[in-house]
């Protein structure tokens, strides 16, 4: 994890501190279980839980010392616990196999990071909302192929990017509750050691559900469906990300970054105000996006368990949580303060000689009788000058000189056909659809 990438809440998530004080749970509910079902003395889970109810510190260094020696974290772990809660510390891991802490121990940072990372998408899709309905019907230029294209309003374009990120909330939760699996099934995955009651008792406590077939460890598809699940989530950052870094361009200059008192853009060059958030967000999305792969290829273990699996995890899962936190959070200051130019919007909407009202046209000479390719044609033909013109001409103007158009459309029918009207008369449809009725 990069310090200036984390943020303090995603962080704690993935602390030693905060990862033993989960292992420590995972048996000590494992002890209560096994004291209600007779495999262990009453006493056992008592001393453990009298001992962890004085808060302790976790000795983070004495643990890793223990593990120089031992070259195993858990058994590491569970010396130095036995060495502060006494004799009666023996009786913890009965029957159980390190990958039933380390696996569900995992399941519970990946859903308190999924937790973080829903609370992030809220404040997101919250940003977006209230600027997609400030611009409601702002008037800009809908690009294809970053040509000119049509009209589109500002506003139904942020309500794009608000639905994408509504279902990449709904995609989070089904994978939170994929992975918030709970093994505590011994070595192979029969219970041979331990009722499958211990691993139901301690699921309830940390509320996880049971993993139904667990080999030595759970099943990493659910892992891979989590990892690709936040790299899809990266890739609508992105893309939003792309669309202000391109709306940001000095030849268009419709939005822009707020750009700080004090800021400087260059090290060489006063005037520069640079879209360098965006920028960060489309490299941060590359990070989260590359835990994907090895996610998938964490899938196919050995038989019932080897550690391929191990080393990758210690690296993906706290940089993509990570990652992904902090540009989610960035993202929805971003459009929180995102600076828009309506006026600059007009003026490259009109900047073409009303080209963007082509098809409007096109339509209206196929409704009063020509075949739409001599519609085409005559649209086209005219279009053409304009276009070569770089917007010089008027295409309203040229088409009400064609005879051909003309003898089809009077004027006062090619002046409706250059409006933006049109363009916007289900803006309130298209809302409803992502907002919901107002």
């Amino acid at each position: 994890m990069i310090p200036r990438y984390t943020r303090a809440e995603m962080a704690a998530v993935w602390s030693p501190e905060a990862r033993y004080r989960i292992w420590f749970e995972i048996e000590a509910h494992a002890l209560d279980a096994m004291a209600k079902l007779g495999i262990v003395p009453p006493g056992a889970p008592e001393a453990a839980w009298r001992w962890w109810a004085t808060n302790p510190p976790i000795d983070v260094a004495a643990i890793d010392a223990i593990e120089a020696e031992t070259r195993h974290d858990v058994i590491a772990f569970l010396t130095w616990v036995e060495r502060q809660v006494g004799p009666d510390a023996r009786f913890m891991h009965q029957g159980m196999t390190s990958s039933d802490v380390l696996d569900t121990a995992l399941a519970v940072q990946l859903a308190r990071a999924s937790d973080l990372l829903l609370a992030d998408l809220d404040a997101l899709l919250a940003a977006l909302e209230r600027r997609a309905r400030e611009h409601r019907l702002t008037p800009t230029i809908g690009r294809s192929h970053g040509i000119h294209a049509e009209p589109i309003s500002f506003g139904v374009k942020l309500a794009g990017f608000h639905a994408e990120f509504q279902r990449a909330r709904a995609r989070l939760t089904a994978a939170r509750a994929e992975i918030a699996t709970c093994a505590i099934s011994g070595a192979v995955g029969t219970f041979a050691h331990l009722p499958p009651e211990v691993e139901a008792h301690v699921a309830e406590r940390l509320g996880l559900a049971v993993e139904p077939v667990s080999t030595q460890v759970i099943p990493r598809d659910r892992h891979a469906m989590f990892f690709a699940t936040l790299g899809v989530i990266a890739s609508s950052v992105e893309r939003l990300a792309t669309e202000i870094r391109h709306l940001q361009r000095t030849e268009v200059l419709e939005a822009e970054e707020w750009f700080a008192p004090g800021q400087k853009g260059s090290s060489a060059m006063p005037h520069k105000r640079n879209p360098v958030l965006s920028e960060n967000l489309t490299g941060l999305a590359r990070l989260v996006r590359s835990a994907v792969t090895p996610a998938l290829e964490n899938v196919a273990l050995w038989h019932e368990r080897d550690i391929s699996h191990s080393s990758v995890e210690r690296g993906i899962a706290p940089d993509a949580t990570v990652h992904l936190d902090f540009a989610l959070v960035r993202l929805a200051s971003l459009i929180d303060k995102l600076v828009v130019y309506p006026e600059r919007m007009a003026r490259n909407l009109h900047r073409m000689g009303g080209l963007v009202h082509s098809q409007q046209v096109l339509l209206a000479l196929t409704q009063a009788g020509m075949t739409r390719e001599q519609a085409y044609a005559a649209v086209q033909r005219n279009a053409m000058k304009v276009w070569e013109a770089d917007g010089a001409l008027s295409l309203k103007a040229l088409l009400g000189a064609d005879p051909e158009v003309s003898a089809r459309l009077p004027p006062e029918a090619l002046d409706r056909l250059f409006a933006l009207e049109p363009h916007f008369a289900r803006v309130d449809a298209i809302f409803a659809r992502v907002f919901g009725a107002a």
